[in-house]
């Protein structure tokens, strides 16, 4: 494999870029999603639905801490990429260590404070009747493994900022597939159930973990730090923080919309209508995967433009990147429209569940073919640093309308209600993204010849 520099980005024709950027990334994401996928399968065939049920409740908590790893990467990795464009290698280098100096600190103090409150937070995120108590058994065991997980998030951007794509996608690969292993020896062999689930995600954190420090110790990398490095500095870390808010805040809302469609739908249809959301909520992490590939690999090479001053390019790679998503999101659209009975089917035979899910996927996917212009719009203005419209388009679909509409919806609709919310929460979100990506391109982004 020819050696791959960072400085490819500013060179190599956008739409082959792209592609070599994000087939690698759509391709991690894939696997990884087709790891939560399958092990939610197993955990509903071999221990049964409410298992969905409980690992749905557990996944805002530590899908929140480790967050904080993938904010401090996304924010750490756009002052990383402009910083390389720009040939600051200093700066890049320095950026690096206080991520991980960050990380470290910051995602532990949650995990403290996520196991002393575990007792209150779980019936308050739907972990209710019988859903309490394989929530707690699987949540106390993976909240142990969620600091490494974080820094496995926060190291993956940080490979994709200098241009590695590739490595990114083994670094998801080899502990999805180690997942999927364990949890055929822990729940089917040794039936520990929802202890086996539990550890063997925990396990395949730590697989993640050794790849990454693999890569970052090698020659691969072009980061290399020293101790000096870990020392925080006060002006990156507000750059960090102002930047990586933003992906935070999409996580903490996210976390909250967890926290309302499990209370909400286990008022109205009990467990039931928390399990048929636990499904449609993977099919939304794992049927996307192509264009959160593109979202993804279009990151690093707006971010490098950008810091190299070449607009054109910036352009460019805004619109192929959008072009891109909406030809694959109309594709998996269309997938999603025609067999949801048979999607249902592999999760659970449970009549009640088998009948509620199919309706609900098709109303959570109808805006679908729209949904790769908000991504790449909101991830634009991440990549080249601007944070506030940034966080504001992040937080449009989800905290501005989607939030509010399952709260007024469900009193008219009932059930229904929390289905159509996610629809036209797309749509409103998309329209605010396009007014203000096209404001932006055409004030802000002028075409520079450069090369």
């Amino acid at each position: 494999m020819a050696k791959i520099s960072s400085t490819d980005l500013g060179i190599q024709p956008i739409g082959k870029l792209l592609i070599r950027q994000a087939v690698p990334a759509s391709i991690g994401i894939l696997v990884m999603s087709l790891n939560i996928l399958v092990d939610t399968i197993f955990v509903g065939n071999w221990i049964g639905p409410t298992a969905i049920a409980a690992i749905n409740v557990v996944l805002p908590v530590s899908f929140f801490i480790a967050a904080l790893g993938m904010a401090i990467g996304v924010g750490g990795s756009s002052i990383i990429s402009r910083a390389l464009g720009a040939g600051d290698q200093t700066k890049a280098f320095k950026t690096f260590g206080n991520q991980i100096t960050l990380t470290v600190i910051i995602t532990i103090s949650f995990v403290c404070l996520g196991l002393w409150y575990i007792n209150n937070l779980i019936p308050a995120f739907g972990g209710k009747g019988n859903i309490f108590e394989p929530a707690k058994i699987y949540y106390r065991i993976v909240l142990y493994g969620v600091p490494i997980l974080a820094l496995c998030m926060m190291g993956n951007t940080v490979i994709r900022a200098e241009g590695k794509p590739k490595f990114a996608m083994y670094a998801m690969l080899f502990p999805s597939v180690g997942n999927l292993l364990l949890d055929i020896l822990f729940i089917k062999v040794f039936d520990f159930g929802m202890a086996g689930a539990a550890w063997a995600t925990t396990a395949s954190y730590m697989l993640c973990f050794l790849f990454i420090l693999w890569f970052f110790l090698s020659k691969h990398s072009e980061i290399k730090i020293n101790f000096r490095h870990f020392g925080l500095d006060l002006p990156i870390i507000k750059e960090i923080g102002s930047l990586g808010f933003v992906t935070l805040s999409r996580q903490a809302i996210l976390s909250v919309t967890y926290l309302l469609m499990n209370n909400i739908l286990f008022d109205l249809g009990g467990e039931t209508s928390v399990t048929a959301y636990a499904i449609v909520g993977r099919m939304l992490m794992f049927a996307l995967f192509p264009v959160y590939g593109i979202t993804q690999g279009f990151l690093p090479i707006a971010g490098y433009n950008y810091g190299a001053e070449n607009y054109k390019r910036v352009r460019e790679t805004i619109t192929t990147a959008i072009k891109y998503g909406i030809l694959l999101a109309a594709i998996i659209f269309v997938f999603l429209m025609l067999f949801p009975e048979a999607i249902t089917k592999l999760f659970t035979q449970d009549v009640a569940v088998l009948r509620e899910t199919p309706p609900a996927m098709r109303w959570v996917f109808a805006a679908t073919p729209i949904i790769g212009i908000q991504l790449i719009g909101a991830a634009y203005f991440q990549a080249i640093g601007k944070a506030t419209p940034a966080l504001l388009l992040t937080l449009a679909r989800q905290g501005f309308f989607f939030v509010p509409l399952i709260l007024i919806l469900p009193k008219f609709y009932g059930e229904l209600g929390v289905w159509m919310s996610f629809p036209i929460s797309d749509v409103l979100a998309t329209l605010v993204t396009v007014y203000f990506l096209h404001r932006e391109v055409k004030l802000n982004l002028v075409p520079k010849e450069t090369n």
